[in-house]
């Protein structure tokens, strides 16, 4: 039985009952991608333009402040992490986003208690007392007196403070004290964990760790598993390397320390320390 025939279309074509019926599928389908694009589009409040769309897996505020620490995130990565989870119609990070913003920023946040930030849209008071939490949690570290650290004066010193904690340890580990002005440790930075006989360290990520302190002097130091002391060839290189680092980008390396079981090696002490740490 042949195919019925449709009145002809705009320019003189005539179209089967089957050509049709496809046509007004795929304008459906056409109209429904134009719907939802017009929804992923829509004006936030306030006339700005919001696509709702989350941030890329690689490109988040967990992966950021892995990878460039907690300096290099905004405020409104930073309320992100505190809320962790977004709301039924946005993601954390349009949802931290429309938090700082309307709040004010992080002024704003300080000033904030849980019944202003719980009447903002999609927060609810769970995610207010989180804010609050963590805004309090800051306001009492920037309160409490700074202590510093003991003074590092000598190898010994630096045997005396690391010891407890290298000495039996069964894979080697890298440690960075960082100093002020006055030798007083002002920091403890563990830099990295390796295995029973080598522990991988790049000068980069050492001095980016140390930068973030404002040291004005640094010394290294890492144990052997194997309780013996005595630096190896890659220690000496990785020593000579650190120091022509820290002497490009003006933190003095005043030792290198390694931990044993038994006892210590300080390369300051054997005269092993290159001549540029200053």
């Amino acid at each position: 039985m042949a195919a019925a025939r449709l009145p002809d279309a705009p320019g003189g074509r005539h179209l089967s009952a089957r050509h049709a019926a496809t046509r007004r599928r795929e304008n459906a389908r056409d109209r429904a991608a134009r719907h939802r694009h017009a929804r992923c589009a829509a004006p936030a409040r306030g006339g700005v333009v919001m696509h709702v769309v989350e941030s890329f897996a690689g490109d988040g505020p967990r992966e950021r402040l892995r990878r460039e620490g907690r300096e290099a995130l905004s405020e409104e990565e930073l309320v992100a992490l505190v809320l962790g989870t977004g709301s039924a119609r946005e993601p954390v990070t349009v949802l931290a986003a429309r938090v700082v913003r309307e709040i004010g920023g992080a002024a704003g946040l300080a000033r904030s208690g849980v019944g202003g930030l719980s009447s903002i849209d999609g927060l609810g008071e769970s995610k207010a007392m989180r804010l609050v939490a963590a805004i309090e949690l800051g306001r009492r570290v920037q309160q409490r007196p700074w202590s510093p650290g003991p003074k590092i004066e000598t190898s010994r010193d630096v045997d005396d403070l690391l010891r407890p904690r290298l000495a039996d340890q069964e894979i080697e580990q890298f440690v960075a004290l960082a100093l002020d002005a006055k030798n007083r440790v002002s920091a403890e930075l563990k830099i990295a964990v390796g295995g029973l006989s080598a522990c991988p360290v790049a000068p980069a990520d050492v001095f980016r760790a140390i930068l973030r302190e404002a040291a004005a002097s640094v010394v290294f130091a890492h144990n052997h598993p194997s309780g013996d002391s005595t630096p190896s060839a890659d220690d000496i290189a990785l020593t000579d390397r650190l120091v022509r680092a820290g002497t490009l980008l003006g933190v003095r390396v005043l030792d290198h320390v390694v931990v044993g079981r038994e006892g210590y090696f300080s390369f300051v002490d054997a005269g092993l320390l290159p001549r540029s740490a200053g």
